[in-house]
């Protein structure tokens, strides 16, 4: 969780990778009319984004219903949204991405593959609620390489035991 650009996608995808897990990407499951609504410059509404987490619920209902190890990114910005999340599901943890805005910005500003423009980043780090202490979950700083953010997410998510050593190298 977090906001756009702190590197939520390559966190997950370096996850799913290192630990076998199936992975699937939260911004898959928005809605056309939520994508053009972002890509327009306008940020979504609560109303706007119930339905995305009822989706995202909802594949992971059926990935824990399968037995099936998984990870999916989500910007999950306030609690009412992580509660909607972890609702009835025990399995669940977040992972919340830290960076300063200036950071965020900055990588914004160079993606080409995105439809979430820079002008929405203030919205989101308005709207972001940090995870509580009595929420299922970690912090983790995005600060440093990709394979050093992996480990600390895997060393806070007390999965400090999976085979990481032989992906040290790789970019997640």
């Amino acid at each position: 969780m977090g906001v756009s650009g702190v590197g939520k996608s390559t966190v997950a995808k370096g996850l799913s990778t290192v630990l076998g897990w199936t992975y699937a990407e939260g911004d898959a499951f928005h809605s056309a009319a939520n994508v053009a609504k972002m890509a327009s410059g306008h940020p979504l509404t609560d109303e706007d984004r119930w339905p995305w987490l009822r989706a995202i619920g909802a594949w992971m209902d059926e990935q824990i219903a399968a037995g099936e190890p998984s990870v999916v990114t989500c910007s999950a910005l306030r609690r009412a949204y992580r509660d909607l999340l972890d609702a009835g599901r025990p399995q669940v943890r977040f992972l919340h991405l830290e960076a300063g805005e200036d950071l965020v910005a900055g990588r914004i500003s160079h993606r080409t593959d995105h439809y979430m423009p820079a002008s929405l980043l203030q919205s989101q780090y308005d709207t972001l609620e940090p995870l509580e202490d009595d929420e299922p979950g970690v912090s983790v700083s995005v600060d440093g390489t990709a394979p050093e953010v992996l480990r600390r997410a895997i060393d806070a998510l007390g999965l400090a035991d999976a085979p990481t050593d032989e992906h040290e190298g790789d970019s997640p």
